[in-house]
């Protein structure tokens, strides 16, 4: 069925053509690929910049996911469960993920959203004031250093010439709320502040979740020789409910219930963070720039499981909650010099970054006497330490008109220690020492005026994380952290083709990935991991992503991904509680990595102001729930709506938007939690749903 549908969908485009049409950002300038703000068309590697028009017209403003199902190659999806964030893969790196990112390095406004550890968030992204996104896939990815699978970058807006005040105010299915203020303008320097609130009952039964964020940006110097922006953040989540997973008896006979133990324990999860970075680039001469980077912040989380309490009465059981503060900072400094060899340009950027974190890490039981889901006694007590330091280059050189090549290295150290404080609870130091060093190489060739090609190559590693190492089985029997981990490596290989014109542009690639020591869940209960490294895996796939502008105001985009991630090396795993070893044979395919997916989208403006409507279709392929494909999620078709208009007055801007998602209703589970031992691996989608939106601004210009 997906094959059929891109079909109509790629024809109907390219038939719609306009020549005559001229179609904005045709080759995006694009910065996370080389550090240097350059044309993404002229680039040895897969990127895609998501515009602030995409990010905000009719959409929430509250997940990635709204925005990013656009971009070929990425899989993001909402678990319709706040307390473990998105389900974000990129090319199946990070799929099997239970909660937050992994596998894929996050940045804001160039501050990491990744721990040195590989572990990332992005619920303290602000997609209110966001001006763009870029998502860089394949081999020079690696250049970013551990679990970059692939990047995704989101930048803040600058402050308008003058000054503007914005409010937002949306409500929706569920009793789903965000209310947004901001605050910009550039007045001796630039400045932006934007604060939102959004709160919802949620889909399921106790899914209740709220959050509050801040975001701030300053801007000294800019247009001079040096700039420096300071930027800050804050996020607080008050006790997020955990629907937890469904059975597929339960799936079917109410997807809306709670999964087993979600009520009795009252699963739920709270953090706050608070971030401050400053970025400082300086003009050393004419051909030389320099940028340096600092941030530092501290995150509190705690979550509450549903753990029995026959599973915490094992005398080394870490509980049922998981207390967490850390502490973490970090720089970046690197040189980009402009230069020529043989008469030729040439470009060279070193650089040396350092991440440093420090993690008070606390379990304790989920019960006192019979009441459940409330803080008991202390079962665990951690000190960890971990940091990277990593030392990078990279060169381009354009040896002839025709003719671009890219080449970096990166070496990477990333550090484990562990201190113990409890004496019954397992070794009392422990710590570990990953290292690697990845070269990574791509060359780009100017087929005609509109046309490139490139290859492209890298290696790349990702380590296992402290939520990867914290456990060692899943009922605590066995105390201390699990050092028999190391890191997946892998080799990375894409070729692929470029072309644009005035109205229409295309980009298809085309990848290898071949991993060894792939990190796999070995069993998933209650909410606590259990990993393992596995032997080989393969993935190969294609990517395309089509824009086209139509006469008479229209605009299509089409972003299709086929990827066959499948084992290629068979190994052994776990069965149900307690563990019943089975063997995964070679040929299965990766869980949570479908083989296929696409988006499709149609939309109609009138300029400059006025009326817009955009139809977008998503489907996708089932994705298999555990490694030996015995569960899966089917595949699924939805058709979204959403349509707004716009006015203008004196000194006032207005918009009002409508959207409809699921128009047609469809019972369909967007995610899965892997290797769930009790088989609760589905966390279903709803059916329709409707949101209003409204915005007001006022500007003064200077």
């Amino acid at each position: 069925m997906t094959g059929r549908i891109l079909l109509t969908a790629g024809l109907l485009i390219l038939a719609g053509h306009c020549p005559a049409a001229e179609l904005p950002d045709l080759s995006p300038v694009v910065v996370t690929a080389t550090r240097v703000a350059q044309s993404s068309a002229d680039l040895p590697v897969a990127i895609d910049r998501v515009g602030q028009h995409q990010i905000r017209d009719g959409q929430p403003q509250v997940n990635l996911s709204e925005s990013l199902i656009t971009v070929p190659g990425i899989s993001v999806e909402n678990r319709q469960n706040y307390a473990q964030d998105l389900q974000l893969s990129i090319r199946g790196f990070g799929a099997r993920s239970s909660f937050g990112v992994r596998g894929v390095r996050l940045y804001s406004d160039g501050i990491p959203g990744t721990m040195p550890d590989g572990q990332g968030q992005f619920s303290q992204f602000d997609l209110g004031s966001a001006d763009h996104i870029e998502v860089l896939r394949g081999p020079f990815s690696a250049l970013y250093g551990n679990s970059s699978g692939g990047v995704i970058a989101i930048f803040t807006e600058d402050g308008p010439p003058g000054a503007l005040i914005a409010g937002t105010a949306e409500y929706g299915s569920f009793n789903t709320q965000r209310y947004a203020l901001k605050a910009a303008g550039d007045s001796g320097f630039n400045y932006l502040a934007d604060a939102a609130h959004f709160q919802t009952d949620g889909y399921r039964d106790h899914s209740a979740a709220e959050r509050n964020n801040l975001n701030t940006k300053l801007v000294f110097g800019a247009g001079g020789d040096s700039t420096l922006t300071l930027v800050g953040n804050a996020i607080e989540t008050p006790a997020v409910q955990d629907p937890l997973g469904l059975t597929a008896a339960q799936l079917a006979a109410d997807p809306r219930q709670a999964g087993i133990g979600a009520l009795a324990y009252n699963t739920r999860k709270s953090l706050t963070q608070e971030q401050l970075g400053a970025n400082y680039q300086d003009r050393l001469g004419a051909n030389d720039d320099l940028t340096a980077i600092a941030y530092s912040g501290h995150r509190d989380t705690t979550q509450f499981q549903a753990i029995t309490q026959a599973s915490e009465a094992v005398p080394t059981s870490p509980g049922g909650v998981i207390d967490l503060a850390r502490n973490f900072w970090g720089a970046d400094l690197h040189l980009a010099d402009h230069r020529s060899l043989a008469g030729t340009p040439l470009q060279l950027t070193a650089g040396l970054s350092y991440d440093d974190l420090e993690e008070a890490r606390k379990g304790y039981l989920n019960y006192i006497g019979g009441e459940l889901g409330v803080e008991g006694g202390l079962r665990r007590n951690e000190a960890n330490h971990v940091y990277d330091l990593d030392q990078y280059a990279q060169a381009q050189w354009d040896p002839a008109d025709s003719w671009r090549v890219l080449a970096g290295l990166r070496h990477s150290v990333v550090d484990v220690e562990s201190h113990n404080h409890l004496a019954d609870g397992g070794p009392v130091d422990s710590g570990v020492r990953y290292s690697a060093t990845n070269p990574v190489a791509g060359v780009t060739y100017r087929a005609a005026p509109s046309v490139n090609v490139y290859a492209a190559y890298g290696r790349g590693f990702e380590t296992p994380t402290l939520n990867d190492l914290a456990y060692r089985s899943t009922n605590g029997s066995i105390p201390g952290l699990n050092l028999g981990l190391v890191p997946a490596r892998s080799d990375n290989t894409e070729l692929g083709i470029k072309f644009g014109d005035g109205s229409l542009r295309a980009d298809v690639a085309a990848f290898t990935v071949d991993t060894h020591h792939e990190l796999a869940v070995l069993q998933n209960a209650g909410g606590r991991a259990v990993y393992q490294n596995i032997g080989e895996t393969t993935r190969r796939g294609a990517e395309l992503g089509l824009d086209s502008v139509w006469a008479g105001g229209l605009r299509a985009r089409l972003a299709y991904t086929y990827i066959r991630a499948v084992v290629a090396q068979a190994y052994s795993t776990c069965v149900g509680l307690p563990c019943k070893p089975a063997t995964v044979p070679v040929g299965n395919h990766l869980p949570a990595v479908p083989t296929n997916s696409v988006y499709a989208g149609l939309t109609w403006n009138t300029a400059p102001r006025g009326v817009s409507v955009t139809l977008e279709t998503q489907g996708r392929a089932r994705i298999n729930a555990d490694d030996l494909n015995s569960a899966a999620a089917p595949g699924f078709w939805v058709v979204n709506l959403r349509a707004g208009l716009e006015q203008d007055g004196t000194g006032w801007h207005f918009t009002e938007y409508l959207r409809l998602d699921n128009l047609a209703n469809r019972a369909y589970v967007d995610t899965v939690i892997v290797n769930e031992s009790n088989s609760r691996f589905f966390e279903p989608d709803p059916g329709r749903t409707s949101m209003i939106m409204f915005t007001a601004a006022w500007r003064s210009r200077p």
